[in-house]
């Protein structure tokens, strides 16, 4: 890209990698798109994996048809609980270091959510506006939290990709009707990229009028003191991994000191 003509200028942001300009964008408008650096060999692997970890989930939590009765079949919690590929996507190198320009050095993962969109126009429960910070009304002068929706599938019009209202993270209160009708965008992705929001941009996930299911893998990313989901240490075991990243990613060392001694031998392990 050429250099842009301006006039007036005496400060001006500076971005030279895919992530310093997924940053940017994403400070301005409140979402991005980043390759995951991926193969398709590996983007299928985590098809794979995802189809996998929903057998395992409908068998341990008695079937598709109770999962149905709470609106949970097309979600799959915590899917690194049936295969660890899904920790790795987590530690993603992309947007690792995005978070860390976005929200700090130190972030933990709150929530990671396989999602199916169904084919056929069928409901689905990510289908209306929303944050994913939901029934917050309020805006911050860096982000809180980051949301990097994985694609396993390609996100195209005709399967329903994630509409968005550019720079809604600024703005408080939801807009009105008529200004989300005519300011909303919808957001294609290839199979293997992210797409990433500010987690107070309100997004939709749109109808998949195809015959075939749209997957991916959602993980929000935040400050340590906002609560995570699913209490992932706890979840997980504290075996699941010795890495020191990944330990750190996921909450490990966070829990709430049971009582005042408890608080006390935390601090003298400092």
């Amino acid at each position: 890209m050429g250099k842009i003509s301006s006039y007036g200028i005496k400060q001006q942001t500076q971005a030279t990698t895919v992530v310093d300009f997924a940053a940017e964008q994403i400070s301005l408008l409140g979402y991005a798109v980043v390759d995951g650096g991926y193969s398709p060999g590996e983007v299928e692997a985590f098809g794979r994996a995802f189809d996998s970890a929903r057998v395992a989930m409908e068998m341990r939590h008695g079937g598709r048809t109770a999962l149905e009765t709470i609106d949970e079949h097309n979600t799959i919690r915590l899917p690194m609980l049936y295969d660890d590929l899904f920790l790795k996507l987590a530690m993603n190198d992309n947007i690792v270091e995005l978070c860390g320009k976005l929200i700090s050095d130190y972030f933990v993962l709150n929530q990671q959510n396989g999602i199916s969109n169904p084919g056929g126009s069928a409901r689905y429960n990510q289908g209306s506006y929303h944050r994913d910070l939901p029934f917050q009304h309020f805006t911050s002068s860096r982000p809180l939290a980051i949301n990097a929706l994985f694609c396993i599938d390609d996100f195209t019009v005709e399967n329903g990709a994630t509409f968005v209202v550019p720079g809604s993270h600024k703005q408080e209160a939801f807009p009105s009707d008529g200004s989300v009708a005519a300011l909303q965008i919808q957001v294609p992705a290839r199979a293997g990229s992210f797409i990433v929001l500010d987690c107070m941009t309100y997004h939709s996930g749109g109808v998949n009028r195809t015959e075939r299911e749209r997957r991916a893998v959602n993980h929000v990313y935040t400050i340590p003191l906002l609560k995570q989901q699913i209490d992932f240490p706890n979840a997980l075991q504290d075996d699941f991994t010795a890495d020191p990243k990944a330990r750190q990613l996921l909450g490990y060392g966070l829990s709430v000191p049971a009582d005042v001694e408890s608080f006390y031998r935390s601090r003298a392990r400092r």
